[in-house]
């Protein structure tokens, strides 16, 4: 738990200057860019978190210089803007890639915009210190402090910076939504996070606070006192006599005398009534922010803290190994090809952040280890040994997920963003191998086809004596590497596969893998090179069985290439290339009824629910370049997965300073009619005029409800019972559903919702109650998802939500608030502009794999390389 008695990590005066170089001369307050729309230079929400962020790594960078590179200058950094891509170069190299960072740091925003959003905390006022509730928004902010460090500890980074959002909303808030700024203050307060500190003078009950306005602007409206006081919102609790209102157009409270408001939240008259001290506000909540940074990073330590914000380049590493009495062979290839990586990485920035080791066997999987010490994994798996097994499939899914079906396993790592590759080494057309009572299916590895698919993953089968050197091209691979788009994206006879080569590449590969019996590659300037091993004019060629690795010579020619491949069956060709420039996107609502307007965050989009789409392009070039020199990005292609065709194409329209790379597109209704998966392409030019071409590195869905499961904002406790809501809509067209709900083996979950009827536009309501046993390990994370699916199998894909929530010793000062129980589900019926819930994550299920979780025995070891988070 945080201390209570430490002072704060004391921010030097260089760090003071530095922070007056960031704040743009007219700057919270609302929650993200989508925001500026209503209030153009303004600070918001998303800004304060990204910069305090970027302050607080810097520092890290500063007093932590990178082995075998000179140290960092502050003086190199002052009277210029902050930016991710830059402090990355200077301190990893030039080209270092900060995508995951960025990617880590848009959770946290995200999380932090929701704030404004969620139904259980849009209107809370201990949650945005309103209503006078300042000592209850304290308890609540160190609570949420609390919650990010286990969760933290506990490697689930991903619910770690959505309680780290929550924790920098409030407290942020506390700068607009108080009188601190009016008080005179210059300086945070300094007692905010730290729960057994006096927070000084507070107004009381009787004591008025605010005078009657009734223009837009309301400077004098504070009755001069010195006391500490904040705005109430809304009708709940209701305004007493003589005190102020957070006052805007959203605001019901602030028609009522005294009318007007106290807030700073936007430099707009019509949202914010004290407008004019939003830049003042706005300097206090930043460095208010870059305390409680400062704060996680002493709590959690400098690798703790790079891990919290993927500051480091490296990823984590999992291993899933198969177990079976004939697998001996197999898992020592496996065991030295992990302490291959161990040693090779160990000390570098390419260091797993953690590790995954997962056994499986016949008929079940497990324990899961997980450690962030190499020595410890190492130790771990070297006690694995070939075990007798049964007659049952091997549960190599299960060992990824806790459950059997391929569309739960395929939406969780769509909702993880992390990406799945296995290692196979029986061959899929082999009708035989180890003794097996039952048949085997010769579709038995359509679900790791699909799990690969879905994650941006692949699927390779190799044969023993390869596994280790294939496992190692494998590991390597998944360190920040793009995947360049191909034309056609799968292999057609007699037609080349196109590629295009940017200046911004290098060390591009082609990956062969199938029955191939020969295959091309050809230059821009028609040089061509076969599958001969060994270098050749074009690049280095290895072989590995069935499996081919081209290393093209660097740096590669740029312009179109391609690839011609002859197989007996489906080969499968993927082009990777190491290079700065990539993006990252994200999918949002716009909401425009307050408290704020702003983009709600989704994970996928909804079939009939108009959404924005959200890009963020990593490395646009060095600092300094003339405008004219970056790269310009017009458009991005949507293809169907995994035929590929092209679906269509939105423009791109920028948002903010162009070195920050924003940009937002409107999805066409066509695309959010039909339910499926989808990819992404961006196009743009270099500086030269040059195409520009990049594609994400993992499909997209648009799935047919929206799916939302939400619970209490604090955490659980041991033998504690917790109510969570769910909530399914339709937009596109009538629904007939059935849900089925899943937690941790040793929880109890119950639900009074199971079948669900919805027209267009309609929504259903549904409570669930969670039981925690008195024996469930504090500072643990447990998992509940909810499946919806069509009652007509194959007719409607389920769609999967996801809730984690943290079990958690309470503390003297916390306190947790939960909902009313409902004694059955509610129906309404909703606009498309709906009002999302809590902390969900929206997930494409796969075919028709769901319904027959027996999908015959794979006679091989599958690796699972990678979970890496991209």
């Amino acid at each position: 738990m945080l201390p209570t008695d430490v002072p704060l990590a004391y921010l030097g005066s260089s760090v003071l200057l530095l922070l007056l170089q960031l704040l743009p001369p007219t700057s919270a307050f609302f929650p993200n860019i989508w925001s500026l729309l209503a209030a153009p230079g303004s600070i918001t929400h998303q800004d304060l978190t990204e910069e305090a962020a970027l302050n607080v790594t810097l520092q890290l960078f500063l007093e932590q210089p990178p082995p075998g590179r000179p140290p960092l200058h502050l003086e190199d950094f002052l009277g210029r803007t902050l930016l991710a891509d830059d402090l990355f170069a200077s301190y990893f190299g030039p080209g270092s890639p900060s995508r995951r960072f960025r990617a880590a740091l848009g959770e946290v925003s995200r999380a932090n915009a929701a704030q404004d959003f969620l139904p259980t905390s849009r209107n809370d006022p201990d949650l945005h210190f309103d209503a006078e509730r300042l000592g209850q928004g304290r308890t609540r902010l160190v609570g949420a402090l609390r919650e990010t460090l286990v969760a933290a500890r506990a490697l689930d980074h991903t619910l770690a910076r959505r309680h780290l959002g929550a924790a920098l909303h409030a407290l942020q808030d506390f700068y607009s939504h108080s009188n601190w700024v009016e008080l005179g203050q210059q300086q945070p307060h300094p007692h905010l996070l730290w729960p057994r500190q006096e927070l000084g003078s507070l107004a009381q009950e009787g004591d008025p606070t605010c005078s009657d306005c009734e223009e837009l602007s309301c400077p004098g409206n504070l009755l001069g006192v010195t006391l500490l006081t904040s705005g109430y919102f809304g009708t709940h609790p209701s305004k007493p006599l003589g005190k102020c209102s957070h006052g805007g157009r959203f605001d019901q409270s602030s028609s009522q005398p005294p009318r007007g408001g106290i807030n700073k939240d936007s430099t707009a008259p019509g949202f914010s009534p004290h407008h004019m001290l939003h830049l003042q506000a706005a300097k206090l909540a930043l460095l208010a922010s870059i305390q409680a940074f400062s704060l996680l990073r002493s709590r959690l330590g400098d690798r703790g803290f790079s891990r919290l914000l993927d500051i480091t380049p490296a990823s984590s590493l999992s291993f899933v190994l198969d177990t079976t009495g004939s697998m001996g062979e197999e898992i020592n290839a496996a065991k030295i090809q992990a302490r291959h990586i161990v040693e090779q990485r160990r000390g570098s920035p390419m260091e797993p952040i953690h590790y995954v080791l997962v056994p499986f066997h016949d008929p079940g999987f497990g324990p899961v280890f997980t450690t962030s010490d190499p020595d410890s994994f190492w130790q771990q798996l070297n006690e694995i040994h070939a075990l007798g097994g049964g007659d049952e499939p091997e549960m190599c899914l299960s060992a990824l997920e806790d459950a059997f079906l391929t569309s739960r396993v395929e939406a969780l790592t769509q909702e993880r963003r992390c990406r799945v590759t296995f290692l196979v080494t029986e061959d899929p057309s082999r009708g035989q191998g180890r003794g097996r009572r039952e048949v085997l299916s010769p579709l038995r590895f359509e679900p790791y086809e699909v799990v690969a698919l879905a994650s941006g993953g692949e699927v390779i089968f190799t044969k023993d004596q390869y596994i280790q050197d294939v496992a190692a091209v494998v590991g390597d691979s998944m360190a920040d590497q793009v995947t360049l788009p191909l034309e056609p994206p799968d292999v057609v006879p007699e037609r080349p596969l196109v590629f295009n080569v940017d200046g911004l590449l290098q060390r591009v590969s082609v990956r062969i893998h199938g029955e191939v019996s020969s295959f091309w590659i050809r230059s821009p300037a028609g040089i061509s090179q076969g599958p001969e091993e060994g270098q050749g004019s074009l690049g280095h060629t290895r072989r590995f069985g069935q499996f081919w690795m081209v290393s093209i010579n660097d740096p590669p020619q740029t312009g179109t290439w391609e690839i011609q491949v002859t197989a007996e069956s489906n080969p499968r060709v993927r082009v990777q290339a190491q290079t700065s420039l990539d993006f990252l996107f994200h999918f949002g609502i716009p909401m425009e009824d307050g408290p704020h307007p702003g983009l709600y965050p989704l994970t996928q989009p909804v079939a009939g629910l108009q959404t924005q789409l959200l890009v963020e392009v990593t490395g646009l070039g060095p600092r300094g370049s003339p405008e004219d020199s970056l790269p310009h990005f017009s458009h991005v292609i949507l293809r169907g997965v995994p035929e590929g065709a092209k679906l269509g194409q939105v423009p791109l329209e920028p948002r903010g300073a162009q070195e920050r790379g924003l940009f937002v597109a409107s999805l066409p209704p066509t695309l959010l009619s039909t339910v499926g998966p989808f990819s992404l392409e961006l196009i743009g030019q270099d500086g030269g005029g040059r195409d520009l071409h990049r594609a994400s590195p993992q499909p997209c869905t648009v799935v047919p409800v929206l799916l939302e499961l939400s619970g209490p904002q604090g955490f659980l406790a041991p033998g504690s019972k917790a109510p969570l809501t769910l909530h399914v809509a339709s937009f596109s067209s009538p629904q007939d559903l059935n849900l089925r709900t899943s937690v941790n083996s040793s929880f109890s979950l119950t639900s009074n919702l199971s079948r669900v009827r919805l027209e267009q536009n309609e929504s259903a309501w549904g409570r669930l109650w969670l039981e925690v046993p008195e024996s469930a390990a504090s500072n643990s994370v447990v998992m509940v998802t909810v499946t919806a699916l069509g009652r007509e199998a194959g007719l409607v894909p389920p769609t999967h939500a996801f809730l984690r929530l943290l079990v958690l010793a309470p503390a003297p000062q916390d306190q947790l608030a939960a909902p009313a129980h409902s004694s059955g589900p509610v129906f309404t019926s909703v606009s498309p502009t709906l009002r999302p819930s809590p902390l969900v994550t929206w997930g494409r299920a796969g075919g028709g794999l769901a319904g027959n979780p027996w999908w015959g025995t794979v006679g091989g070891v599958l690796l699972l390389l990678g979970l890496a988070s991209w």
